[in-house]
């Protein structure tokens, strides 16, 4: 016994089984629709899922689906329309947790919050200040670009209106503390 069944195209059209269905909910009209494409969504299943056994339970279950999409959704190209129902079925068929593998790993991979806060705070502090040093050694203009941008987290138009500087001195200004700040850091780094 064939899975398809073929049905002849005389009849009614897509759009004539689709409002007859829609008005009256006859399965009978959407069972005929359905049947019509039968052949081109268990070629979508088939491609996306890769087994003719989930292929052909995925048109039932779309089929099911059907019943309910249909009468939410105005279709004009019922073909099309179907086509994409079935292909973001089985994309969700894929992304379901069953077809997800976990894997185990080793929990020395992990970062502890807390070790790290406890044994790293006098590491923190000696860099925080080794960078207020690096700050003051700073020029002036870039010293005060580099604390409003980053201290006080301004824009560079905000900085640019509050210090009367061009934007692009201003962007200059920071790429350049940025610089000196890092090469001030490294060198007083031993």
């Amino acid at each position: 016994m064939s899975f398809f069944t073929t049905i002849s195209t005389g009849g009614p059209s897509d759009q004539e089984l689709i409002v007859q269905y829609k008005s009256s909910g006859d399965l009978e009209s959407l069972s005929l629709l359905y049947q019509r494409y039968m052949e081109l969504v268990y070629g979508v299943c088939l491609n996306y899922l890769k087994e003719p056994e989930s292929a052909r339970d995925a048109v039932m279950q779309i089929f099911e689906e059907l019943i309910v999409k249909l009468k939410q959704h105005d279709v004009s190209n019922f073909r099309a329309w179907l086509h994409v129902l079935s292909r973001n079925y089985c994309l969700m068929q894929l992304r379901t947790p069953r077809n997800l593998s976990t894997v185990e790993f080793d929990e020395s991979y992990m970062q502890s919050v807390e070790k790290m806060h406890h044994e790293d705070i006098g590491w923190k502090e000696e860099a925080l200040t080794k960078m207020e040093q690096c700050l003051e050694e700073l020029g002036e203009a870039q010293k005060k670009a580099v604390k409003l941008f980053y201290l006080d987290q301004k824009c560079y138009k905000e900085i640019s209106e509050d210090t009367g500087l061009e934007w692009n001195r201003v962007r200059s200004l920071i790429q350049n503390g940025r610089r000196n700040l890092k090469i001030c850091m490294e060198r007083n780094k031993a």
